[in-house]
């Protein structure tokens, strides 16, 4: 087996404020496979740029091991400059100097790295055409973020580190840049992406990861992590079994003791549930021994916006019981 491309192992971040000392990572583990897209989620403070800024050698740690394609990122002289070589970073916020143009920029990041890729592919592939020569300055904020994953990518990086790389894109520009984080995927580029697009998470990586006051909740590939969390809603015409309400009550208890709720899309019923084989069992064995026909069944798993919110929830109950 080959080494993971990114090894964390207990870390531990903190902060010094006003305050006293925060922890923003407390005993953090991930591990990330070669050629692999994973995403973190959490919300606002939960200690993911934090994560992020470690792995890319911006931020000390009090405590942990850290290892990127095998070197610890806060290592010196000939260590550091190979592992430059091979990472590419897209930040949260622009820090080109804004009196230059997009191709000046990238003629002189591409000129860093050993085996960079040619301007001509890299504004080709980000969509960097109309505006290579204006300055930095003149740019929209898309057009800027644009400019980002363009000098991120233009070192051919095995590692590539993307926080909320999408900021600022209308959905036309968020499409392209996930075709192309799918294209550097499929050219086995290892891809670790924090966004607040679930959508985005959920179309792209590999496997998530969910943290939480900086520590890892669950992580899973996300189809496995919606089956685990999530509740699907199971929708079905129901016809031959009297009124609306009364549909409703003989449901209802039917599904006693299944954790589900009930609700009415015009001649629809919707059935919210964790419990999706038992429902159908139930309801089926209904119909069955009724006579009432069942048609239009559709059973739509849940997002991995629903996952997170759940889980947030979940953490936010426990919190107000402590």
């Amino acid at each position: 087996m080959t080494s993971p491309a990114i090894k964390v192992n207990d870390l531990v971040v903190e902060y010094t404020s006003s305050q006293g000392t925060i922890r923003a990572v407390n005993g953090l583990d991930l591990s990330i496979a070669e050629g692999e897209v994973y995403a973190m989620l959490g919300e606002n403070g939960a200690g993911k740029t934090s994560t992020v800024e470690v792995l890319e050698g911006h931020r000390s740690r009090v405590g942990g091991q850290v290892e990127v394609l095998g070197i610890d990122p806060t290592a010196g002289g000939s260590l550091r400059r190979e592992l430059r070589d091979q990472i590419g970073i897209v930040l949260q916020t622009n820090g080109i100097e804004p009196e230059i143009t997009p191709r000046e920029a990238l003629t002189l990041f591409g000129a860093v790295y050993r085996n960079p890729y040619s301007l001509s592919d890299v504004v080709e592939r980000v969509g960097l055409d109309g505006f290579i020569d204006q300055r930095v300055g003149s740019l929209s904020g898309g057009q800027r973020r644009r400019l980002d994953l363009a000098v991120a990518v233009i070192g051919r990086p095995r590692v590539l580190f993307l926080d909320e790389p999408t900021t600022g894109f209308d959905p036309s520009a968020r499409r392209n840049a996930w075709e192309l984080v799918r294209s550097l995927h499929a050219d086995g580029t290892t891809i670790l992406l924090t966004t607040h697009h679930l959508e985005e998470a959920e179309f792209l990586a590999d496997r998530v990861g969910v943290i939480s006051r900086g520590e890892m909740l669950v992580e899973g590939p996300p189809r496995d992590l919606q089956q685990a969390h999530g509740r699907s809603v199971m929708s079905v015409e129901i016809a031959g079994a009297g009124s609306l309400s009364d549909v409703e009550a003989s449901v209802a208890a039917v599904l006693d003791g299944i954790s589900s709720t009930l609700a009415w899309q015009g001649a629809r019923l919707l059935i919210t549930t964790e419990e999706t084989t038992k429902v159908l069992e139930r309801i089926t064995r209904w119909a069955l021994s009724t006579g009432t026909d069942l048609s239009e069944w559709s059973i739509e798993r849940p997002s991995l916006e629903q996952v997170f919110l759940e889980l947030n929830a979940d953490i936010d109950r426990e919190c107000d019981d402590d």
